[in-house]
């Protein structure tokens, strides 16, 4: 019996630490892929997270999305492609949040390629483009996770949502 509850004990403070630490250990990645919400169509992504310190990521995603405009009375087909790098700061150490979770906070710069038919007089151009992101993750096991993000001044401005695996 004075064994059975020790082994308790034990149990429960192993699992406490387990689920308090950082949903991605220092030097692991995960993958996130899904679609995005924006004013120009329906983007889908795919991008990485590489965890530098217990509560910081480094990453960089693509995404793609075509959509139609009328614009003066005419038709056009657009497409748009995004390369970007991000920083997101996690808040489960900060706020002692189970490891099931993860929300996060950053910021983010890219560059969007806008292909637009050439008698297209709109002002749709490539170019820099700078933001910033809140997000969330519910982690169903240690793998895998459902992903939730908004952010602005980029072109997935809107939000995110997706699946997250941890490689």
């Amino acid at each position: 019996m004075k064994n059975t509850f020790f082994a308790m004990i034990a149990l429960s403070v192993l699992w406490t630490n387990a689920y308090s630490q950082s949903p991605l250990p220092v030097g692991k990645t995960q993958l996130n892929f899904g679609v995005g919400l924006s004013s120009w169509g329906v983007p889908v992504y795919i991008g990485f997270d590489h965890s530098v310190h217990k509560d910081i990521t480094v990453g960089g995603e693509f995404s793609y999305r075509s959509y139609k405009e009328n614009w003066r009375n005419d038709n056009y087909n657009h497409s748009v492609m995004g390369f970007s790098g991000n920083g997101n700061y996690h808040f489960n150490s900060l706020l002692d949040i189970s490891q099931q979770w993860d929300f996060y906070a950053g910021l983010n710069v890219g560059f969007y390629v806008w292909s637009s038919p050439n008698n297209y007089d709109g002002d749709r151009s490539s170019g820099l483009g700078l933001g910033a992101q809140v997000g969330g993750r519910y982690y169903f096991s240690d793998k895998v996770g459902l992903n939730l993000e908004v952010g602005g001044g980029n072109t997935l401005s809107g939000g995110k949502l997706g699946i997250t695996i941890k490689l």
